[in-house]
């Protein structure tokens, strides 16, 4: 009988802490309930949050502006074609002394470099030679002239052959002196050694020869030195053909040097290269600028912002409103309740008013969250793991 009883008993204990501890799950879950009621929720659709607070978020409109369309590549100085010169010897040799070097300013006409050329001895020597024939026969000739006018015995034949001699000895003199000429030497005071001068002024920005060697001719050797004059200078930019149909003859740039970020240039498209590279999918632009104080060096780093001509409707929106995420952009847009979608859109240029060039996934008049940073932020913050797998699903 008190078995009974005390089996009874223990049901009666049994049931009554199960019922406190349902209870205590029922209003534990409720809390919780309450509580997430409150936190940003990712809802099935990957690009759809939901925040608790949406006032506090401001919205701005998507405007059309018409303002010139700006494009900034990158680019590097380099020595103006149409002012550089090549330094050569019409002879081979070996080189002696070097009078310039890498980098120095030179004038025109200046000495550079001095050389002894064997080919340059082998043609004083092929003029020797020409002088005493042409001396040979001179003499032979006036020799027979002066028998022939005489009535001496000297044919007719014999002074024409004596004639014909002397033509073809000034010819080869002739010649001789034109090759030493052409060596660069002086054939009255003939010699072998050879001066190479300055054919213009401007900086030698190219050297491949040192004391000591050898030169070989003009046709299978590098330049001896290139000089340019950089008083003007070209940047040479970059652009990707998706950005092409942006730039057009003539359109303005400010050009920004690496060296001196304080220093703003202006510029202008003088040139549209008709060949891509088809590895960096690239057309070279070139710009024209002016560098009297010689602070434009070849080789520098520059950044060319293109300013189009005319003026283009464009589709803006604060830069702020863009969310950069796995190189997409990104935008929230407000929807029903307290609900926003990211939505990618396709963005340009940034105007210097910081407005945003937006070439698709918006259109004008529509709404989008105005700081999307702190939006994400705000999201993340309220719901971690959610937004992490929001944002993996990407």
């Amino acid at each position: 009988m008190n078995l009974f009883r005390n089996y009874h008993y223990f049901q009666v204990i049994s049931m009554m802490c199960a019922c406190i501890l349902m209870a205590g799950c029922e209003k534990s879950n409720s809390t919780e309930d309450t509580k997430s009621s409150e936190q940003a929720v990712i809802v099935t659709d990957s690009n759809e949050i939901e925040m608790p607070h949406p006032e506090d978020f401001p919205l701005v409109k998507a405007e059309s502006h018409l303002q010139a369309i700006e494009l900034a590549v990158n680019g590097s100085i380099a020595p103006d074609i149409n002012r550089t010169v090549a330094v050569n010897a019409l002879a081979g040799g070996r080189i002696v002394e070097i009078h310039t070097r890498l980098g120095d300013t030179v004038k025109s006409g200046q000495l550079l470099l001095r050389m002894h050329s064997p080919d340059l001895a082998n043609a004083i020597a092929a003029l020797k030679q020409a002088q005493a024939d042409q001396l040979l026969a001179q003499r032979q000739y006036d020799r027979n002239k002066f028998l022939y006018e005489h009535g001496a015995v000297v044919s007719q034949n014999d002074f024409q052959i004596a004639e014909d001699n002397l033509a073809d000895a000034v010819a080869t003199t002739e010649n001789a002196t034109t090759q030493v000429r052409l060596l660069n030497a002086d054939p009255k005071h003939p010699s072998p050694f050879i001066d190479v001068r300055a054919p213009a002024s401007g900086v030698i920005v190219e050297q491949n020869y040192t004391a000591g060697a050898a030169a070989k001719s003009l046709d299978a050797t590098p330049n001896l030195f290139t000089i340019a004059d950089l008083s003007k200078v070209w940047l040479l930019c970059d652009v990707y053909e998706n950005n092409l149909s942006q730039v057009k003859l003539g359109d303005y740039a400010q050009v920004k040097i690496n060296a001196y970020p304080d220093k703003i240039l202006q510029g202008k498209i003088s040139n549209i290269f008709s060949l891509l590279d088809p590895n960096t999918r690239s057309v070279k632009v070139r710009i024209e600028l002016d560098n009297p104080d010689g602070m434009l060096l070849p080789g520098m780093f520059a950044t060319a912002i293109f300013t189009s001509q005319g003026k283009t409707p464009v589709l803006v929106i604060p830069a702020t409103a863009i969310y950069r995420l796995h190189d997409k952009d990104w935008i929230f847009i407000p929807e029903e309740e307290k609900k926003f979608r990211r939505r990618e859109v396709k963005t340009g240029s940034v105007a210097r008013d910081g407005n945003q060039q937006i070439t698709s996934g918006l259109e004008v008049g529509e709404k989008v969250v105005a700081n999307a940073l702190q939006f994400s932020a705000e999201a993340r913050s309220e719901n971690p793991l959610a937004f992490l797998s929001h944002d993996k699903k990407d």
